[in-house]
């Protein structure tokens, strides 16, 4: 047995733990270790947080946590306590279980004299016994706050693999307690890997086998069995916790092998309260990987803070309304272009589909808010599931195939479906990458497949159950999700997008409103979001033959056989498709596009000279160009008549906000950081704001991504930035992200690259810095019209013409590629994240590819 102590100076300056937070209490007979900020506040707190740690860390590992409370404008005490036998608290060389470290906790902020409001802190198995002292302290408690844990688990599902190694018989002990395995393990899952010196600062209380004795000890009370001596305190804390009715916010790493997305799940479930973020990339040890710290007191203040103005009060009608108005039309609703299987469907044929598929998903057991992911080309499969899922209230999980199967892996598995309804390749990713655990086929599988893959159903299935149920659905109610839509990723990890019955609504009527399109407007798409707009449109539809993951691959001759098949007065077509149709035209396709009335472009900057070019194709139609994004789908709109009036300027014009939609800016700063209130100045360079009735809900289990982009009530944070002219248009000059903070001043990317792209031998360019912040060198890449495959350094000449064209900025170099490269969906922006590391590389000397 050895006493408590306090660690040594090294430890605490490695973490920057001001040595007054470390104090020892002796309680009963018992004697802790805890680090406590309480003694440095230079004002009366707010409230306390209880921090618990997990196995086999320490109250080391809420060190951040500790300054950010001490140093917050509003101060809260930050309590973080050394579990016995764990840290610097003593080693009794007892086994503590559940009870009776929950009963500990209890005793010793009883002795500490606690005063409410508590907000607990737990990770790992320290979220357990945190929320055994929230159950039993209802009096104190005012918030928890969770990272990484599990508070329940089936005698009969297998534990967690980490986890099964560490307590199998003979391997307990050694990996545990006479070695430091199972501590140099979970250090090891750090993403990035821990400092040297944070590490040792770890491993520093557990130098010896008799200082890890905790360790083994806490592995040996996980209670996996239904005989486990903490079964039954387990089942009181996960059959308690769902009578919490206080805040609750779960931050969580979804790279932990230990605690997977099932136990989020889980914690979901029994707290749907909760306020959620993933910090992608993050894993185990979540609190090391990421802004834990930022986001807790981020999540504090907020709850002080009025709500933001709900949506609009608009009427509402539901978005599958019109199929149901509509099944008795025998017109047709969509033609499905895709060579020799190429299927043309009725409004009735639609709307029986959708209704079938809505009664055998509920009566195969799928719920209203369950999550249904669709891997489902466009089409008449992907519609009528579609549309099936809204009229059940399931909510719909759309993520874009481009992003590729780590990206897709990402996004399915961020927005957790309990349904994977797709296609046999989307089948055999969603089985061996374990997206979700029912799969639905939407079309032909080979023989066998479905039984390997375990395959639940086919869409045929589900329609005859659908036929021979009674059961009455009850339209959704408007304000629950509809669905999570997942951004492009083109500026990092794709993002959810959750919106509701209501917001979906107003998407479809601000379509409607603005361009014009209903019942006597036949609509052919080459983007899938507005081919899936036309049923709830009353509009005929039409997707062309092609690969809407790669939108090069639409042809001329293609988009004229979808616009004769339903006489299209419409036509939607992203700038990369666009453009292969302009390159691929040979004139035959003339007559079947003259009768076009509307051409709409968007997804990225659409330049005047592809819109003149298409025009010649469909003479008789408006061009017009919409500015959005997957957050709210039209935010402005441009016609092809404007731009020709309008001449240059710095930055791409996207017009002036449709009707019912608001824009305002957030000026930037001399760090290029948006700081200011909302604004409609003109001539001001700041963060694109938004606000309308179809602007989303929410980023999904993003609750730090989601308060940022709702920092201002009611506007929503689009991360563009541009700026407004006298007229009111706006302009857009980049994203956020690519601001580049110079020496002299703040400069936005757009303007600059195209006065690059005015030189002749430039097809395109992209201007980024490199360097650091506030000291950034701007960088020309451009990609000439001939390549010569020699130095990435511009020619002479070239270098020189460019610097020309950007009289009045200092430019450190100017590179040239082969091809810029551009994001994963639209296959139009360009990537300049890529670009700038890849030229801070090539400039460091390094040899680099793009």
């Amino acid at each position: 047995m050895t006493g408590a102590s306090r660690p040594p100076a090294d430890v605490l300056a490695a973490g920057g733990i001001d040595p007054r937070w470390s104090r020892t209490l002796e309680v009963g007979p018992r004697s802790w270790h805890l680090l406590d900020n309480g003694p440095t506040l230079d004002a009366e707190p707010v409230g306390t947080l209880l921090c618990v740690h997990g196995n086999p860390t320490w109250s080391f590992l809420w060190r951040r946590l500790l300054a950010a409370g001490a140093r917050a404008e509003r101060p809260w005490r930050v309590v973080a306590v050394d579990q016995l036998e764990m840290g610097y608290s003593e080693r009794t060389g007892e086994q503590h279980r559940l009870a009776g470290r929950v009963a500990d906790l209890g005793a010793l902020t009883d002795h500490l004299g606690l005063a409410g409001p508590v907000v607990t802190v737990g990770h790992d198995w320290g979220g357990l016994v945190s929320l055994g002292w929230a159950l039993d302290h209802p009096d104190l408690l005012a918030g928890v706050v969770l990272t990484n844990t599990a508070v329940h688990h089936e005698p009969a599902d297998t534990l967690p693999a980490p986890l099964r190694v560490a307590t199998a018989r003979g391997v307990l002990p050694v990996g545990t307690v006479t070695t430091p395995a199972f501590l140099e393990t979970t250090l090891a899952l750090a993403h990035p890997r821990l400092e040297p010196a944070v590490a040792d600062g770890f491993r520093a209380p557990y130098r010896t086998a008799e200082r890890r004795s905790g360790i083994g000890g806490f592995v040996a009370d996980i209670p996996a069995a239904a005989d486990h001596p903490s079964r039954p305190e387990l089942d009181r804390i996960a059959a308690g916790i769902p009578d919490l009715d206080v805040p609750v916010l779960l931050l969580w790493g979804p790279r932990d092998p230990v605690f997977s997305a099932r136990y989020l799940r889980d914690l979901r479930e029994r707290l749907p309260h909760a306020d959620v973020h993933r910090f992608e990339g993050a894993g185990h040890l979540v609190v090391e990987d990421a802004d834990v710290a930022g986001a807790v007191l981020r999540w504090l203040d907020t709850r002080d803070a009025p709500d933001a103005p709900t949506a609009s009060d608009e009427p509402y009608r539901a978005l599958g309304a019109t199929l149901e108005e509509r099944a008795g039309d025998d017109g047709t609703a969509l033609i499905e272009l895709a060579g020799p299987r190429s299927r043309r469907v009725t409004w009735a044929a639609l709307a029986a589909r959708t209704e079938q598929l809505a009664r055998g998903l509920a009566a195969s057991g799928v719920r209203p808010g369950d999550r249904v992911a669709l891997l489902v080309p466009p089409g008449a499969d992907l519609t009528a599931v579609l549309y099936a899922c809204l009229r059940l209230g399931a909510v719909v999980v759309v993520a874009d195939a481009g992003l590729g199967v780590q990206g897709l892996t990402r996004a399915v598995r961020a927005a957790d479906p309990t349904v994977v309804i797709g296609i046999e390749r989307a089948l055999v990713a969603a089985r061996w990458l374990r997206w979700a655990p029912t799969l639905v086929s939407a079309g032909p599988l080979r023989a066998g497949v479905a039984r390997s893959l375990g395959v639940s159903a086919s869409l045929d299935d589900l329609a005859a159950l659908g036929r021979s149920s009674t059961e009455e659905l009850a339209w959704p109610n408007p304000d629950a999700d509809a669905a999570v839509l997942f951004t492009s990723g083109s500026t990092g990890p794709a993002k959810g997008v959750v919106y509701t019955h209501r917001r979906l609504a107003a998407m479809r009527d601000v379509v409607a409103r603005t361009y014009g399109i209903g019942p006597d407007s036949p609509l052919v798409a080459a983007f899938a979001p507005f081919v899936l707009l036309g049923p709830a449109l009353g509009a005929t539809s039409a997707s062309p033959d092609m690969d809407v993951t790669s939108p090069g691959t639409l042809t001329a001759r293609a988009l004229a056989e979808a616009v004769r098949a339903i006489d299209a007065a419409v036509v939607f077509a992203s700038p990369a498709a666009l453009r292969s149709v302009v390159r691929t035209a040979d004139g035959s396709e003339l007559a079947a596009l003259a009768d076009v009335r509307l051409f709409l472009s968007a997804g990225a900057p659409v330049g005047l000279d592809l819109l003149e070019a298409a025009a010649t194709l469909m003479p008789s139609a408006h061009a017009h160009t919409p500015y959005g994004m997957t957050e709210a789908l039209v935010v402005a709109d441009m016609s092809l008549d404007e731009l020709r009036d309008l001449g240059a300027g710095d930055g791409v014009c996207v017009g002036r906000p449709v009707a019912g939609v608001r824009v305002a800016l957030s000026a930037l700063d001399a760090g290029g950081e948006p700081t200011g209130a909302p604004d409609h100045q003109a001539g001001v360079t700041g963060e694109v704001l938004v606000a309308a009735a179809h602007v989303k809900d929410r980023y999904d289990a993003l609750w730090v991504t989601q308060q940022a982009s709702a920092r201002d009530a009611g506007w929503h944070r689009t991360g563009d930035v541009g700026h407004l002219d006298p007229d009111g248009r706006l302009w857009i000059e980049g994203r956020l992200a690519h601001v580049l903070v110079t020496a002299d001043g703040v400069r936005t990317p757009v303007g600059l690259e195209q006065r690059a792209q005015t030189v002749d031998q430039v097809v395109s360019a992209a201007v980024v810095g490199v360097g650091p912040r506030g000291a950034q060198q701007v960088v020309v890449v451009v990609q000439p019209e001939v390549w010569s495959h020699g130095p990435v350094v511009a020619d002479p000449v070239l270098a020189a013409a460019v610097r020309a064209a950007l009289d009045g900025t200092a430019v450190a170099a100017v590179l040239v590629v082969e091809q810029l490269p551009t994001d994963v969906r639209h296959s139009s922006k360009i990537d300049r994240t890529r670009v700038a590391a890849w030229a801070e590389r090539v400039l460091a000397g390094e040899r680099a590819r793009l």
